[in-house]
């Protein structure tokens, strides 16, 4: 038997996803049905939910194949889990509302933060790791079910649209620095460093005593910057090597955390030192990339690949919310109902930080909104 509070819905508006393909697969309903926690879940009611680069490769299915890069397929290698119509949207805060069987009725009325992951084991093995949005739905919608365990609360006067821009990015950044061992004093250059994970890498670097320097697309310098970046070079020069070694004075580059690939993936091995590590979770300029294995193996390199975190990644990402070591970057807000200007936006990256998307009701009171105005 389920505990709530207050009247929940039976119907509530949402964002579907109904197939592979352009914005029009996405489809706006006020009539999805409000989900029902099960034994061991809660009810959460959306206040926010941040955007991802996942959000559109997965519309598109622009994951490939093991087989066939160019194969229209989803996210997960180790078998889809995606099926239609699905409500995406991975980064929700939100309050609890209903708790499912075994659930504590004391927990209703808590604002959370939801760790999206669905980690399909007790390890910290990610071998088999799927996530809300993908393998059940996410908070592209008013209410949303979430196992128990993945609702934390956060002690932070953060408001909702601030918390929503940490979690898919920032747990992301956090796995591919722990994967490559990023120490305090250590010099990390980080690609796509305007964009959600790019931003959090670089506070992140910060948080663990790291310096961290920054290639970004022209006009976002100072505010990556603002940001804790130590230099930055920006997109598209000539001789990034050389750049690169300009603004650290010749100094080492020990880590690589690179979110764009594309044509500049042998230039950053250039960039590593002996024995340094290369790391992504993205590659927004192009995933097929030229290695010469022969730059790989004389210079003694690890190349990592990563994807989401681990559950003891996400609980210091909330430790360093609580702390203050990192801080939100909100670059623009957007209604339900306006999701595809949302995405579009979204698409063209003229922005810094995160994008996030709130309930139209939610939007009525505009005060808590910081940055950009809806």
């Amino acid at each position: 038997m389920n505990a709530m509070t207050g009247t929940v819905p039976a119907t509530m508006a949402a964002v579907l996803l109904t197939g592979h393909g352009g914005p029009e697969k996405l489809v706006y309903r006020t009539d999805v049905k409000v989900p029902a926690p099960i034994p061991g879940e809660v009810l959460v009611k959306v206040g926010a939910c941040g955007m991802n680069n996942t959000d559109v490769w997965v519309r598109q299915g622009a994951y490939g194949t093991e087989e066939d890069a160019a194969a229209v397929s989803t996210w997960r290698r180790q078998g889809n889990t995606l099926v239609f119509p699905r409500i995406q949207g991975t980064d929700t805060v939100g309050t609890i509302v209903s708790v499912g069987e075994g659930v504590s009725p004391e927990r209703i009325g808590e604002r959370v933060m939801v760790d999206f992951s669905i980690y399909n084991r007790d390890d910290d093995s990610l071998a088999d790791i799927d996530y809300m949005g993908h393998g059940r739905d996410g908070g592209y919608a008013e209410y949303q079910t979430v196992p128990a365990e993945n609702a934390h609360v956060v002690d932070t006067d953060m408001s909702d649209v601030e918390l929503a821009t940490f979690c898919c990015a920032y747990l992301t950044g956090e796995q591919m620095l722990e994967r490559a061992g990023l120490k305090a004093g250590e010099r990390v250059l980080v690609t796509g460093a305007s964009g959600g994970v790019g931003s959090g890498i670089v506070q992140l670097a910060r948080a663990r005593g790291a310096i961290p320097y920054a290639v970004v697309g022209k006009g976002k310098e100072q505010a990556v910057l603002d940001i804790g970046a130590e230099a930055v070079i920006t997109r598209g020069v000539a001789d990034l090597p050389r750049a690169v070694a300009e603004v650290t004075g010749g100094q080492p580059i020990d880590v690589v955390a690179d979110l764009v690939g594309g044509a500049i993936f042998n230039d950053l091995l250039r960039i590593l030192r002996p024995e340094g590590r290369y790391t992504t979770a993205g590659a927004i300029a192009g995933p097929v990339v030229q290695l010469d294995l022969r730059t790989m193996y004389l210079k003694q390199l690890q190349l990592h690949g990563s994807s989401q975190g681990t559950r003891a990644d996400f609980r210091r990402i909330v430790s360093y919310i609580e702390a203050k070591k990192i801080r939100p970057l909100v670059g623009g807000v957007y209604r339900l109902t306006d999701f595809h200007r949302a995405q579009a936006d979204f698409v063209a990256k003229d922005f810094v930080g995160k994008l996030v998307v709130v309930p139209d009701a939610v939007a009525e009171r505009p005060a808590q909104f910081p940055g950009p105005s809806l």
